[in-house]
């Protein structure tokens, strides 16, 4: 998506609407995916907002998916064993991955058990050029959260580690406890086929108008620096989120 474009907007009701539509489309995604290519390569997204879409594909879709053809990644991770309440992999494990049939070779999660932290990240960034043989990943699959600060995954208003260029995956620190993250990077995002935000909750209101609105401004707003240069981007929101001003809408 190019910074001309006009973002693309879906408005629901509340979270359990948005979880839906979001649902439909990943199996639409996923199912394209593998008829063209065999396999589908999907990041999740941590944080609460994602909990009840990961419960629908492991409920009411799940017989939509071919599991079989589908590798799943993180998009981030906090620093913390991955059986910590805390862990993105852990809840990503217990409202889906166990309900659904997906091999556990396709399961890559983040590394959090070295104790240098950067090296877990180039470690995961190894497996990902591994498995992404050439260039840049090109996921077909990212999902994403924004937080009322305007961050995405890991990657935080003001860090470096919005500013990298070259990494894959890095480290990242935040206030909020756990403080140590690894993230993947904007330009993985950018390089990325498909990328779904889902951000509910009057609080994401005035991020969410910095982001679609104006000129990206991803060194205070990082989600704003999600602009695939040649995939799609598409924001799925609830009506309270999408009350600030400036946000014009189609209502789904």
């Amino acid at each position: 998506m190019s910074e001309s474009m006009k973002p693309d907007v879906r408005v629901f009701a509340d979270l359990s609407e948005l979880s839906f539509g979001v649902a439909a489309a990943v199996v639409t995604t996923i199912n394209e995916s593998a008829r063209a290519r065999g396999s589908c390569s999907v990041a999740l997204a941590g944080g609460t907002t994602p909990r009840t879409l990961y419960r629908l594909l492991a409920s009411q879709f799940r017989d939509q998916i071919p599991w079989t053809n589908v590798d799943v990644f993180w998009a981030d991770e906090r620093y913390v064993p991955h059986d910590d309440p805390r862990s993105n992999y852990r809840m990503a494990k217990e409202n889906l991955l166990d309900a659904v049939p997906c091999p556990r070779g396709n399961i890559h999660p983040i590394p959090t058990d070295l104790p240098d932290p950067d090296a877990a990240a180039r470690e995961y960034e190894k497996m990902l050029r591994d498995y992404f043989s050439a260039g840049w990943p090109r996921f077909d699959l990212v999902l994403l959260g924004m937080g009322e600060d305007g961050h995405t995954a890991s990657l935080f208003p003001g860090s470096p580690a919005v500013e990298e260029t070259k990494r894959w995956v890095v480290t990242a620190e935040d206030a909020a406890f756990p403080p140590l993250r690894l993230s993947l990077t904007l330009p993985v995002f950018r390089h990325a086929a498909n990328v779904h935000f889902m951000a509910a909750g009057s609080n994401k209101a005035q991020a969410l108008r910095h982001v679609l609105t104006g000129a990206p401004d991803p060194k205070n707003y990082p989600a704003a620096g999600v602009r695939p240069t040649q995939g799609t981007v598409t924001w799925w929101v609830d009506r309270a989120a999408a009350a600030g001003d400036g946000v014009e809408t189609p209502k789904c």
